[in-house]
């Protein structure tokens, strides 16, 4: 059945339990990143005042699914760097360029979930060197497509960069050293490896 376009109306009560209006029952924080992932959306109105409360209760979902052991999102650098734009001039800027990277990557993720398949499917790769050179060629390629400021060419063949658009200089310099230590992860596994091997043959 194809799914309403309206957003689902949830109302949330002053013992803070939310009541999901289209299927009549109480739901959950976890209920609703399971509405999200399913590609349902809903709007939060507080039952009392009728305010829209939505952004509260979808920050809540993210501190909630940020808590659980693996699930991880969102780097320290960039909570950092989130936190330092509130107050300031850049401020109104920060969630149009947040807003266009997601839209972007969302739109490119079947892409990326078919790079990802090749770099770590049956046969993908001869020697664990192999394996790390690629894998960091596939997070440049990610980051690259994350950017906001990247536009197809006339052919649809890769990124370009917008004109007259320029990278700020500490967002560079952050993923530069997110890269390297993982290059540097990816490079002690391959050592583990080789060390591994060796240690088998010799024995």
């Amino acid at each position: 059945m194809a799914k309403p376009e309206a957003p689902v109306i949830i109302k949330k009560y002053a013992n803070r339990r939310l009541y999901n209006t289209g299927t009549s029952t109480y739901v959950t924080l976890e209920d609703l990143a399971g509405m999200l992932k399913s590609g349902e959306d809903f709007v939060v109105y507080d039952a009392k005042t009728g305010e829209d409360i939505t952004r509260s209760v979808l920050t809540q979902i993210i501190f909630e699914q940020e808590g659980k052991q693996g699930q991880n999102l969102l780097p320290i650098t960039f909570l950092r760097q989130l936190i330092r734009f509130y107050g300031d001039s850049m401020q109104m800027l920060v969630p149009r360029y947040l807003e266009s990277s997601l839209d972007l990557f969302s739109r490119e993720q079947s892409k990326f979930r078919e790079q990802m398949t090749q770099a770590w499917g049956v046969g993908g790769f001869g020697t664990m060197e192999d394996q790390v050179r690629r894998n960091m060629e596939m997070f440049q390629r990610a980051f690259t497509m994350f950017t906001p400021f990247a536009r197809r060419d006339e052919n649809g063949e890769g990124e370009k960069p917008a004109e007259k658009t320029e990278a700020q200089p500490g967002e560079i310099d952050a993923l530069r050293r997110q890269l390297e230590d993982m290059q540097k992860r990816l490079e002690r596994l391959s050592e583990a490896d080789k060390d591994k091997a060796a240690g088998g043959s010799g024995s």
